[in-house]
């Protein structure tokens, strides 16, 4: 399988490997970079490397818990090794002050992360050595080695949907595409190049071209289905999943054309717990308190900023109707980055460029600055730190009416940030709106701590990058 799920939510299996390895690697350079500096002699560090250990852990910790926000592992399969030793440069400079802020916490156990030149010292080892294994690493394993090999069952309007968003730029495919098995008596939309005719049974044909998994993806299951054929396969340990769910695993995003109202209920997900109730709103809370903390001189300076710009007069915050959780109407601040007048006529859609922004409002919007009061949302509990993006009631009436399971988002409380943020940009139109709820759904039915600690760490991503911003 070339995806791990831990705690409801995919990863890939290359990517815990590579956070692995990386992990051993950092924590090697700073044992070897203590090792010149302060003992010299083998038998001397043997005997005392548990003083050293806790130091290092929190050193290799640290750094890869900034390569994981600046998605430094993920930028392999989109900037390739270039881009990805880049992101590692700035991702080690970023973890110094990290560092340092943890031997501050518990100098007491943690000694050599209080050297300055020890860190930046075992940093620059850390890019060579990681630059080494990370070469290693892909030339031993090469490209196919952690996929599956995939056939699809069906050749209809469901398959078709697949193949067509499989063919877009799917850049963490951890599979690769056999074929697609069109079934008798189903309409054929899949072209003929896509298409496998197994000369025996599909059971033969697996096994033959060693196939690891059957997707199911026909139009209508309740007929034509090889129900014999697939348990055979099933028999002999190929996985059998149907085409949701695979999309869903693959793209990290639910299929609006492919689920229904059954498969809402029947599949795994959409649990709500009192337990992780309370850890998510005390997660919500120390990410808002340091939040504030962190962002108070970025609220200050932008109320400067733009009272010279607009005058002494001018209102700084900005609060509008949002739909938050059962659908309830709450009203969520902002720092204003538009004209006074800018909806005189009436709610519209933000645009690219648009031209009601102002000089100030341009500037704060590409660095998220405009976000930060709805801290206090976060605060007073009509928001969470982490969830779907709330929208206006007169463009959810409009999108609950054309988008299937819209108003499904509104089942969790809305976010600052949220799983749709990190991987679409930013929603103008319907369209746009029907492609964050498939990533808004898939949120809901994962979500967990671990995900929601996830999606804070790598929204540093998208404030470093402008990334979705507009």
């Amino acid at each position: 399988m070339a995806h791990v799920r831990l705690f409801r939510h995919y990863i890939h299996l290359p990517f815990i490997i590579l956070g692995l390895i990386d992990f051993g690697v950092l924590i090697l350079a700073f044992c070897l970079t203590v090792f010149f500096k302060y003992f010299g002699d083998v038998s001397f560090f043997t005997d005392n490397v548990g003083f050293v250990f806790p130091s290092a852990v929190v050193f290799a910790l640290s750094n890869l818990l900034v390569m994981i926000a600046l998605a430094v592992h993920q930028s392999r399969f989109e900037e390739g090794m270039t881009g990805m030793m880049l992101r590692t440069i700035m991702s080690l400079i970023v973890s110094l002050p990290v560092s340092g802020l943890a031997f501050l916490v518990a100098g007491e156990w943690l000694w050599y992360l209080g050297a300055t030149d020890v860190l930046t010292t075992a940093s620059v080892f850390g890019f060579f050595f990681l630059g080494i294994a990370r070469t290693l690493f892909f030339a031993l394993a090469g490209k196919e080695t952690f996929k599956r090999r995939v056939l699809v069952l069906g050749a209809g309007s469901r398959a078709l949907q697949l193949l067509e968003d499989l063919q877009s730029p799917f850049s963490r495919k951890g599979f690769t595409l056999e074929g697609f098995v069109p079934i008798n008596g189903e309409p054929l939309k899949v072209g003929e190049e896509h298409l496998v005719h197994p000369a025996n049974t599909i059971q033969q044909y697996a096994l033959k071209n060693r196939i690891n998994e059957i997707v199911v993806a026909v139009d209508d299951r309740r007929k034509r289905l090889p129900m014999d054929d697939l348990l055979e396969c099933k028999m002999e340990g190929i996985r059998i999943v149907d085409g949701a769910s695979f999309y869903e695993s693959e793209s990290r995003k639910v299929a609006l054309e492919m689920i229904s109202h059954g498969w809402l209920v029947f599949s795994d997900g959409f649990t709500v717990s009192t337990v992780s109730g309370f850890g998510k709103r005390a997660l919500d809370m120390i990410a808002a308190g340091f939040l504030l903390i962190a962002g108070l001189p970025l609220m200050l300076l932008t109320v400067i900023a733009i009272k010279i710009e607009d005058g002494l007069r001018a209102p700084v915050l900005y609060s509008q109707e949002r739909v938050g959780l059962n659908g309830k109407v709450f009203k969520v601040h902002k720092f204003r980055s538009m004209r006074t007048d800018a909806e005189k006529g009436g709610a519209v859609w933000a645009q690219k460029n648009d031209t009601r922004v102002t000089r100030v409002g341009e500037f704060i919007r590409k660095v998220r600055i405009d976000e930060l009061p709805q801290i206090f949302n976060v605060l007073n509990g009509t928001m969470a730190f982490v969830g779907p993006r709330p929208e206006r009631p007169v463009f959810v009436q409009q999108l609950a009416k054309k988008i299937p399971f819209y108003n499904e988002r509104h089942r969790v409380k809305p976010g600052i940030t949220g799983w749709a943020q990190l991987c679409f940009a930013y929603a103008d139109n319907e369209e746009d709106s029907r492609e964050k709820l498939r990533y808004d759904l898939y949120y809901i039915k994962n979500h967990s701590l671990l995900l929601d600690l996830l999606i804070i760490i790598q929204t540093v991503e998208v404030v470093l990058f402008k990334k979705g911003s507009r």
